[in-house]
């Protein structure tokens, strides 16, 4: 049984070392990565009474918002069923979570009744916490009383009351995106010169490869593409790394017409690196980013097409996307899954077009005919129903993936069975979801994460190709 002393708790706090912090977590934090708990490693963390009522009042429901709630709910009953000590004197959060957590755990065990200014709402959790967080400045002005808040307003409040206040960083992949990896590297004029000495190249498959050996070869990532633009431009992949020396294979080139996909040729450097990985098939794993008109979703489908109907690697493709509107939602819709989500699926029906103009010489009956083939290919699949599935040869796509949370990708990634390739798109400059920022979207945690696997690939596209309306509407708008 665990004896509650709350007259304790300020002593117990006041006792432990300046050094360390006292981090009070607002609601949003705990939603978003119920984990949270155990990030701050030797500092402790507060929990208002507020919080654990927002907790409540989000816990139904089937949202990844309600799920954190509810799990960030387990955590405390948890920590609290298997105290050693009081609720006042903390709860040591290494024995429950990860050991690098050895700061504790408190509660708030009595009514705070801080004077904050009259302009603030008292009913409101928002300020309630920022009067629990003032309390705790008053008590212990030795230590350095911190608020963690995803929301904004409720930072630039605390801050203008003279409190500390700081975004949650610890689910953030990197701290700027343009640190993100590209999956493409320029080489040095002097490549050659460097490198080139012991060069050993053959022939292979139609493709050419070289071994080569250097200072640079120790920083390149496998699949990475390299280029050098000179007279005689070179393309390549890098296939194998082991310490200073690299084996590099020159690409197809899909910019010209004998490699049409899907009567789609790549029109800049960017789009053949992405063609070259969307039709290989010992590659599982795509991430394709870049602005809008870039050729993601058209690039994609082509090769998903090709691969399907042509050269019949997958059986067909699975399309999905994340549903969030950015306007204002237009409610519930008739029908199907696959009639719900063709909404959500205008880009596919515009490339679908695109795709279906590419044949000239069949004719009108004949593009019908072709039209009907690939609907009956083409499988539309909401993100709802996806837990639990496996799919078997399957050509899965994932577009506006930026809107994903690292565990939602993780969830759908997960999906793919035996022969699937899995191919996510996005533009990490239109995000829609609340609390997921460029460095905290699930597709630059992918990116990150899967970088120098042999079986996955990714390209950034610089270029749009959609018009020169949408090119120089992108840069001056």
């Amino acid at each position: 049984m665990i004896h509650r002393q709350p007259a304790s708790a300020a002593s117990v706090v006041a006792r432990l070392p300046a050094n360390t912090k006292l981090f009070v977590l607002d609601t949003n934090v705990l939603m978003h990565d119920p984990t949270s708990l155990f990030r701050f490693e030797e500092h402790d963390v507060y929990i208002p009474m507020a919080i654990l009522e927002e907790l409540d009042n989000n816990k139904k429901g089937v949202s990844e918002v309600s799920r954190n709630a509810r799990q960030a709910s387990r955590y405390l009953d948890e920590l609290i069923s298997h105290a050693e000590s009081s609720i006042a004197e903390g709860i040591a959060l290494e024995l429950h979570g990860d050991k690098s957590a050895t700061g504790r755990l408190f509660l708030q065990t009595e009514a705070i009744t801080g004077d904050l200014p009259a302009r603030l709402a008292s009913g409101k959790a928002d300020n309630q916490i920022i009067g629990v967080v003032k309390h705790l400045q008053e008590i212990y002005p030795k230590r350095e009383v911190i608020l963690v808040s995803k929301d904004i307003n409720m930072r630039i409040k605390a801050r203008a009351l003279g409190l500390a206040a700081e975004d949650y960083f610890n689910d953030k992949v990197l701290e700027d995106t343009d640190l993100l990896y590209t999956g493409t590297r320029g080489l040095p004029h002097d490549f050659w010169d460097k490198h080139g000495r012991e060069m050993e190249s053959w022939q292979q498959s139609g493709q050419t490869y070289y071994r080569v050996r250097g200072p640079l070869c120790s920083s390149l990532l496998v699949n990475q593409f390299v280029f050098l633009e000179d007279e005689k431009p070179f393309h390549a992949q890098v296939r194998e790394v082991s310490g200073k020396t690299a084996i590099l294979q020159t690409l197809k080139d899909y910019a010209h017409h004998r490699h049409s996909v899907w009567g789609i040729t790549a029109r800049n450097r960017e789009q053949n690196f992405a063609l070259n990985v969307l039709m290989n098939p010992e590659i599982d794993f795509v991430t394709l980013l870049g602005q809008a008109g870039t050729g993601k979703t058209l690039l994609t489908l082509a090769a998903g097409l090709t691969q399907t109907l042509e050269h019949k690697v997958y059986s067909e493709i699975i399309m999905t996307r994340v549903t969030v509107p950015v306007g204002e939602d237009i409610g519930f819709l008739p029908g199907t899954e696959e009639e719900k989500m063709y909404p959500w699926m205008g880009a596919l029906e515009d490339n679908l077009d695109v795709l279906n103009k590419t044949d000239d010489e069949a004719g009108e009956w004949g593009r019908a005919a072709t039209r009907d083939l690939i609907r009956s290919r083409i499988k539309v699949k909401s993100l709802n129903f996806m837990r639990g599935r496996t799919f078997i040869n399957k050509f899965l796509i994932i577009d506006e993936a930026q809107n994903l949370t690292p565990k939602q990708m993780k969830t759908l990634i997960t999906r793919a069975g035996p022969g699937t390739k899995v191919v996510c798109l996005g533009n990490i400059a239109q995000i829609d979801t609340p609390y997921l920022t460029e460095g905290s979207s699930g597709i630059t945690y992918v990116v990150d994460r899967m970088k120098g696997w042999s079986h996955s690939g990714h390209v950034t596209l610089a270029r749009g190709e959609r018009s020169r309306l949408a090119d120089y509407a992108a840069e001056a708008l």
